[in-house]
């Protein structure tokens, strides 16, 4: 495996787990601004737009040249599927406890795995269906004394956003193109339906200052990271570490809610963190032991 193959590997490892590790404190900032579910998704998608513009203005001002924002097609739907997804989730969010949200979208990787197979042709190796099973096991236990009835509605958005979640990361696979800045111009779409629906009324968010901190920052280095990772790995690794919020998550609420997780979430997070760990590590061990002629 040539030496670039080999950094471009390792570079997208850690920009996934950059880009989980800030995903992650997403529902707990959600959480703190105590608003209602249009106010925020409107206000959290707008503050992405914006800091993404002002990103945007520095880059042009310094390199001469604008970034690729929207790469053809491939960038449009990749777009069109983030902003749905952020709908989903916000819903799902205010709609179901933090345990079934967590639990359901931990599903991304399972869909990443399919839809790669189907239409990329890319057939999941033993090693990756093996840490799924681990995967799965743990976030069994993460939940298994949390979960609740009477969530329909929170739960099926959940799923759904999970499934376009990794719809759009094998649209940014299959094209190979920048996608870094696509999610968070799509951010457009729930900030406009999110603040059609709240202006009327007006906004109601007791503690605005985190939901904007959540848009302007966090969500976007997130999305950054997350979006440019399908470049350098599969879809199905890159989705792993999306479940690095179902890890944390809980951790934070516990630590800014004294929301204490039951012990079978500590030990479900111990064995994720374990099988996302032991599997990045199998795949570039393995990456970095072919042939240089490969």
């Amino acid at each position: 495996m040539l030496p670039s193959a080999r950094s471009g590997h390792r570079k997208g490892l850690l920009l996934t787990a950059i880009g989980g590790l800030a995903l992650s404190m997403d529902i707990p900032l959600v959480r703190l601004g105590d608003g209602d579910i249009w106010s925020v998704l409107g206000i959290r998608s707008a503050a992405t737009v914006l800091a993404t513009l002002v990103i945007l203005g520095a880059m042009r001002v310094t390199s001469g040249k604008w970034p690729v924002l929207v790469p053809g097609r491939p960038g449009l739907l990749a777009g069109l599927l983030y902003g749905i997804s952020s709908l989903t989730f916000v819903l799902a969010v205010f709609n179901t406890t933090t345990a079934n949200v967590v639990f359901i979208v931990a599903f991304n990787p399972m869909f990443g795995a399919l839809l790669s197979w189907i239409f990329l042709k890319e057939k999941p190796s033993a090693a990756t269906l093996i840490a799924m099973l681990f995967m799965i096991s743990g976030v069994g236990l993460i939940v298994s004394e949390g979960l609740s009835s009477g969530h329909f509605f929170g739960d099926a958005m959940a799923l759904l956003s999970a499934f376009i979640l990794a719809a759009a990361i094998t649209v940014g696979r299959a094209s190979r193109r920048e996608m870094g800045f696509v999610p968070l111009l799509a951010a457009i779409l729930p900030a406009v339906l999110g603040l059609a629906q709240a202006l009327p009324s007006g906004l109601s968010i007791a503690h605005p200052g985190w939901v904007l901190l959540n848009g302007a920052i966090v969500m976007p280095v997130a999305f950054w990271c997350l979006a440019t990772g399908p470049r350098y790995l599969s879809a199905p690794e890159v989705g792993m570490f999306y479940l690095l919020e179902t890890v944390l998550a809980p951790i934070w609420v516990w630590m800014i809610f004294a929301e204490r997780p039951a012990t079978m979430t500590l030990v479900g997070g111990g064995i994720l963190v374990a099988a996302i760990a032991a599997h990045s590590g199998w795949m570039a061990r393995r990456k970095s032991r072919r042939p240089l002629a490969e």
